[in-house]
């Protein structure tokens, strides 16, 4: 099981809300949770990141809890500072 597959089981037995709104909110919930464990990853606070892409720490709070809406230059700033490559794919 992944590092994202136990936080996410988790977080369903400890979050009712979580749980029965899980399957509508996944993918929003799934970026901002990858681009946590990769900040985290990378050894940055949220503050250094938001220093390194010239933005606030609150925005990068907002991404890592509410991934909606979230453009792809921000996703592409984000995933640079990370040392990452940004890839989309549609399946």
């Amino acid at each position: 099981m992944s590092d994202l597959q136990k936080y996410i089981e988790e977080r369903k037995a400890r979050d009712k809300e979580f749980r029965e709104g899980f399957d509508s909110g996944y993918e929003e919930f799934k970026i901002g949770i990858l681009l946590k464990m990769a900040r985290q990853n990378a050894g940055l606070t949220q503050e250094e990141l938001a220093k390194l892409i010239n933005t606030k720490k609150t925005s990068i709070s907002r991404i890592e809890n509410h991934a909606e809406d979230i453009k792809l230059s921000t996703l592409k700033k984000i995933a640079n500072a990370l040392g990452k490559k940004l890839r989309i794919e549609l399946i």
